[in-house]
């Protein structure tokens, strides 16, 4: 049955409650620094990928065992299982992409239904972090270009898509797609989506999803 709609999710702080790379970072005492870096980029004060560079040097030397450790701290948001449920309901596709990693998306995607999800990946050698990023980074433009991509594998026109995130480096997704909605969103976020949700809660996006 072709798909009725297409709904693309920031990871961090929108399908999930943390921000995974504050818990990495916390592997290697860093959490503290990379924390208020993370919250200059979601602002949009800073270059994303630029930022993302740096915050991920500081994981240099975190073992790859430690990902046991971090994905067990990883939550879902509030209604992400019956958000993603309704979707699914409507005839709709759940898609993430996420300037997070694979390293933790790929194990918590799945058991929430997502459908398809893209995201960076974290170079690592004999056993630990490089403190790279290894490959492309997913930062603005590749979020929009992520959602454009998806659409068109589906056969759905950009109206019927619906981008939901918090941090500036959404914004450009937000603006083509059919639907931009803020979600425990910056100020700069809020101001400029289409809608704004307060709560934080995905079932509270579920009235605004096609019939």
């Amino acid at each position: 049955m072709p798909a009725r709609f297409l709904v693309v999710l920031d990871a961090d702080s929108t399908l999930l409650r943390n921000e995974v790379i504050e818990l990495i970072a916390d592997e290697a005492g860093r959490g503290a620094d990379v924390a208020a870096a993370t919250e200059a980029a979601m602002r949009g004060e800073v270059d994303f990928a630029e930022s993302l560079r740096s915050r991920v040097s500081a994981l240099k030397g975190v073992p790859l065992e430690a990902f046991t450790r971090v994905r067990a701290r990883v939550e879902p948001t509030t209604g992400a299982a019956e958000f993603i449920g309704g979707v699914h309901a409507r005839g709709g596709v759940v898609g993430v992409v996420s300037g997070g990693f694979h390293e933790v998306l790929d194990h918590i995607a799945p058991p929430l239904g997502v459908d398809r999800w893209r995201a960076n990946r974290l170079g690592a050698s004999d056993g630990a972090l490089t403190g790279v990023v290894d490959g492309d980074i997913v930062d603005a433009d590749g979020k929009a270009a992520t959602l454009q991509e998806w659409a068109l594998s589906l056969d759905l026109p950009l109206s019927r898509t619906i981008a939901v995130g918090d941090g500036a480096n959404d914004l450009r997704m937000m603006r083509v797609a059919g639907l931009g909605v803020a979600f425990n969103a910056k100020p700069a976020v809020r101001d400029q989506a289409n809608l704004v949700v307060e709560p934080v809660d995905l079932r509270e996006i579920l009235p605004l999803l096609p019939r």
